[in-house]
C-alpha cells in the first residue's frame, strides 16, 4: 500500500502528515486507514505526549473520496455512506484519545477537512488557508462535520457560512471560533506550533488527559447522541435528486440548475 500518511516522532510528539496532493488529500481508503492507524498507535504509546496533524501540498483535506467505491461498482449512496462512516471514525478517535491533537494547516480546507480541524484540540493556521462550506451548493449539508463545528463556531457564523458557501480567510476563522490562532507567515506558524508544544511538554500525561476530557465532554456528549441521526440525514441527502444534480454538475464542471448567480454571469 502506498504511504499517504507519513509519521515522524520527535521529543514525544508524533506528527502525521497527509501526503496525497494529487487528490487534494481526500479521505480515500488508504489515507483513512493510515491516519486511523497513526492516531490509535499514538493513543497506545506511553512515549507519545501529543499528535500534530498536518499536510503536504496546497490543500489540507478536500473531504471524502468517493471515486474508489464508485469504481468498484457501488452507487453514490453506498459510496457516501462509506465516506460518512470513515469521517465519524476519524472525528471520534481524535475526540476520545486522551492526548492533545494539534492541527497545523496552511492550505485550503473543505468538506471533511473541517471535520478534522474541528475535532482537533488546537488548530493553528497559516496565510495560505481558505475555508468554505459549499455543501448547500451541491444539494447537501455539512451534516456529519456539524457535530464538531457547531460547538465551536459562533451561531451567527455557522448560520452564515453553512448557508452561503462563501469562502473566508484565516482571520475570520479565528474570529468565529473555528481555529485557535492564525499566523502571517509559514515561519510564524512553525514558531506558533513550537510554542504550543513547549507548553504541552511541560504537562503530565495524566494532567493532559484530564484537562482534555474537560474540554471535549460537551462535544462528545452531543457527538455520541447525534452521530447516527446526522449520518442518516447525510445518506438521505446523497440519495436525493437535487444531490445527484449537484454532484453531476460538480463533476462536469458546470453550474447546477438552481445556481441563479451563475445564470446572471
Amino acid at each position: 500500500m502506498t504511504e499517504v500518511v507519513h509519521t515522524d516522532i520527535a521529543d514525544e510528539v508524533l506528527t502525521l502528515t497527509l501526503d496525497s496532493p494529487a487528490n487534494r488529500n481526500a479521505l480515500g481508503e488508504a489515507l483513512v486507514a493510515q491516519l486511523l492507524d497513526g492516531l490509535r498507535a499514538a493513543e497506545r504509546d506511553p512515549g507519545i505526549r501529543a499528535v500534530v496533524l498536518t499536510h503536504a501540498g496546497g490543500t489540507f483535506c478536500a473531504g471524502a473520496d468517493l471515486s474508489e467505491a464508485l469504481a468498484r461498482g457501488a452507487d453514490v449512496e453506498e459510496a457516501s455512506a462509506a465516506g460518512t462512516s470513515a469521517m465519524l471514525d476519524l472525528m471520534r478517535v481524535i475526540l476520545e484519545m486522551p492526548k492533545p491533537v494539534i492541527a497545523k494547516v496552511d492550505g485550503h480546507v473543505r468538506a471533511g477537512g473541517f471535520g478534522l480541524l474541528g475535532a482537533a484540540d488546537i488548530a493553528l493556521v497559516g496565510p495560505r488557508c481558505t475555508f468554505a462550506l459549499t455543501e448547500a451548493r451541491l444539494g447537501l449539508a455539512p451534516s456529519v462535520i456539524s457535530l464538531v463545528l457547531l460547538p465551536k463556531m459562533t451561531a451567527r457564523a455557522s448560520g452564515r457560512y453553512f448557508l452561503t458557501g462563501e469562502t473566508f480567510d484565516p482571520s475570520a476563522a479565528v474570529e468565529i471560533g473555528l481555529v485557535t490562532e492564525a499566523f502571517a507567515s509559514a515561519d510564524d506558524l512553525d514558531a506558533g506550533l513550537t510554542s504550543v508544544l513547549a507548553g504541552i511538554r511541560r504537562a503530565s500525561p495524566q494532567g493532559l488527559a484530564a484537562s482534555k476530557m474537560l474540554t471535549t465532554a460537551t462535544v462528545l456528549s452531543s457527538f455520541r447522541g447525534l452521530a447516527r441521526q446526522r449520518a442518516d440525514e447525510s445518506a438521505a441527502l446523497f440519495g436525493s435528486d437535487e444531490a445527484r444534480e449537484g454532484m453531476t454538475a460538480f463533476l462536469s464542471k458546470r453550474s447546477p440548475r438552481w445556481d441563479l448567480g451563475a445564470q446572471k454571469e
